[in-house]
C-alpha cells in the first residue's frame, strides 16, 4: 500500500479532513471521471463520510454531478483497502461504488499503475508534523482505467483511460489553492504526466505567497517543480476557469497553461473541520500546454487537449460557476 487512511487515528478533540480521489479521462479528450471518498471531522464530534461524483462530457450542457453523505459508522479501512464509504471503495487496482441520490451513479473500475507514487512534498516530516496543515501526495499519479460507468442512464465503457488517484489530508485546507493533473501517453508507449499542487496558507493575519509541488514526467525522466526555497521565483496567475504559471526545478524552468470553459466546471463546497468553507471548482476535461526549457538540454513540449484537470479552490463566491446543492461536514 502506497499510503493510508490517517482519520483512524486522530484524537476526538482535533478536526481533520481526507480525501481518495481519482480522475480518469478518454484518450481522445472531452470526456473523464472524477469520483472522491472523503472523511470529515469537527473537533470533538464524530466523523462524516461522504462520496462525490462527477461526469464531463463536452457534448452535454455541462457536468453531471451526484454526492452521498453518511454517518461515521459506514466509514471503514478495509483490509488492503484505502477507505470505504457506505458502498463505495478505493484501493490499490480497484475502484466502486453507487449513489443513489438525485442523479445515480455507480462504477466498477480498474487501474493498473504507470510509475512510482509522487510526494509533493519534499521531506517526509512535512507529512507527520502539525504542519504545513494540507498535505498532499499521489499515491498513483500514472495509471490507466477500464470498467464500467452508469450515470444518469447513459452506460460509459472506459478502456484504457489515462489518470491518477490521489491523497491529501489536513486539519484544514489552504487558504486558496490550485491542483493540475495531465497524462500523456507517447508514440513509443512511453507513460508521463504533469502533476502540481500549489497553495497559499493563511499564519495569523498575513497570506504566504504561491508555494508550488509537483512533478513532471516525460519518457521516463522525473523532473521535480516548485520547493519552498523556489517560492519567491515562481509565478502564479490563477483564476476559476484558468491559470497561467512559471516555476522552477533544479537547472529548468516550466511555463505552462490550463483553461477550459465556464460551464465545463463543477462547483463544490468544501468545509473546513473549523471556520468559513471554499467553493472548489473542477474541469476534468480542460487544456493543458507545459513548455519545460532546461540548462544545456533539449526543451520539452506538452500538451494534453480535453483531458486535464484544473482545480480551484478558493473563498470567493464571484466565480460564476453553478455550486452544487449539496452540503458538505
Amino acid at each position: 500500500m502506497r499510503t493510508e487512511a490517517r482519520f483512524p487515528k486522530v484524537p476526538a478533540e482535533d478536526g481533520h479532513y481526507e480525501s481518495f480521489y481519482l480522475k480518469a479521462a478518454a484518450p481522445e479528450g472531452g470526456r473523464a471521471v472524477w469520483i472522491r471518498h472523503t472523511v470529515h471531522k469537527r473537533p470533538g464530534e464524530r466523523p462524516t463520510g461522504a462520496v462525490w461524483m462527477t461526469w464531463f462530457d463536452a457534448d452535454r450542457p455541462g457536468p453531471v454531478a451526484a454526492k452521498h453523505q453518511v454517518a461515521a459508522d459506514e466509514i471503514s479501512v478495509p483490509d488492503k483497502a484505502y477507505v470505504r464509504v457506505d458502498e463505495s471503495e478505493i484501493a490499490p487496482g480497484r475502484v466502486q461504488g453507487v449513489i443513489n441520490n438525485g442523479t445515480s451513479a455507480s462504477w466498477n473500475l480498474r487501474f493498473k499503475d504507470h510509475g512510482g507514487p509522487l510526494h509533493h512534498f519534499p521531506a517526509q516530516w512535512m507529512y507527520e508534523r502539525p504542519l504545513p496543515r494540507t498535505k498532499l501526495l499521489s499515491p498513483h499519479p500514472s495509471a490507466s482505467f477500464d470498467g464500467i460507468l452508469d450515470v444518469a442512464g447513459e452506460r460509459v465503457t472506459i478502456e484504457a483511460w489515462p489518470g491518477m488517484v490521489g491523497h491529501n489530508w489536513g486539519s484544514e485546507h489552504a487558504e486558496s489553492w490550485i491542483w493540475i493533473h495531465g497524462a500523456t501517453v507517447g508514440e513509443d508507449g512511453s507513460r508521463g504526466y504533469v502533476d502540481i499542487g500549489a497553495g497559499k496558507a493563511k499564519l495569523g493575519p498575513l497570506t504566504t505567497p504561491w508555494i508550488v509541488n509537483g512533478e513532471i514526467v516525460h519518457r521516463g525522466e522525473r523532473l521535480r517543480v516548485g520547493g519552498l526555497g523556489r517560492a519567491l521565483r515562481t509565478r502564479i496567475d490563477a483564476e476559476p476557469t484558468s491559470c497561467r504559471f512559471t516555476v522552477g526545478g533544479e537547472d529548468l524552468v516550466a511555463n505552462g497553461a490550463v483553461s477550459a470553459p465556464r460551464d465545463r466546471f463543477v462547483g463544490w463546497v468544501y468545509a473546513d473541520p473549523v471556520g468559513p468553507e471554499h467553493h472548489s471548482l473542477n474541469c476534468s476535461i480542460a487544456d493543458l500546454e507545459v513548455h519545460v526549457s532546461r540548462s544545456g538540454r533539449e526543451d520539452i513540449s506538452i500538451r494534453v487537449e480535453g483531458g486535464a484537470s484544473y482545480e480551484f479552490g478558493t473563498r470567493r463566491t464571484d466565480h460564476g460557476v453553478d455550486v452544487q446543492p449539496f452540503p458538505d461536514g
